[in-house]
């Protein structure tokens, strides 16, 4: 009986283990630290071309939505469409943080285009007309 009893202990140990290892690299939850912090993070499958892409920087969510189609050699994502989840809280984010979010998703994605979703197009296209 105490035999059976410290085998059970031992195999709750291990499920707790791997309980707290798998919460710690879960992926979401490096997303939700970043948010909290105000830091860049990109959380994508690659590999899974039906799940959307989630970016958090300088405080404010983005959600990326992938596009397959045909490059000259291969299928690839050829269009993003990037929105924010909360638009109260692009406060603040200038043209140039756009430039960087563009430049991280087409380290990701090189034979994308990126089509921003409304306020930030029309932001982006303004500032651009102003450098012209």
């Amino acid at each position: 009986m105490a035999l059976l009893i410290r085998a059970l202990i031992v195999i709750a140990l291990v499920i707790l283990i791997y309980a707290v290892i798998k919460y710690i690299l879960n992926p979401k939850r490096k997303l939700e630290i970043a948010h909290d912090k105000r830091n860049f993070y990109f959380l994508d499958e690659k590999k899974n071309v039906r799940k959307n892409f989630l970016i958090t920087y300088k405080g404010v969510m983005f959600e990326g939505e992938k596009y397959l189609g045909t490059t000259e050699q291969a299928f690839e994502i050829v269009s993003v469409s990037v929105w924010v989840k909360n638009k109260d809280k692009l406060q603040g984010l200038q043209h140039q943080d756009f430039t960087f979010l563009e430049n991280e998703i087409k380290q990701q994605y090189p034979h994308a285009d990126i089509d921003w979703k409304s306020p930030i197009k029309e932001f982006i296209r303004q500032a651009e007309n102003e450098q012209v």
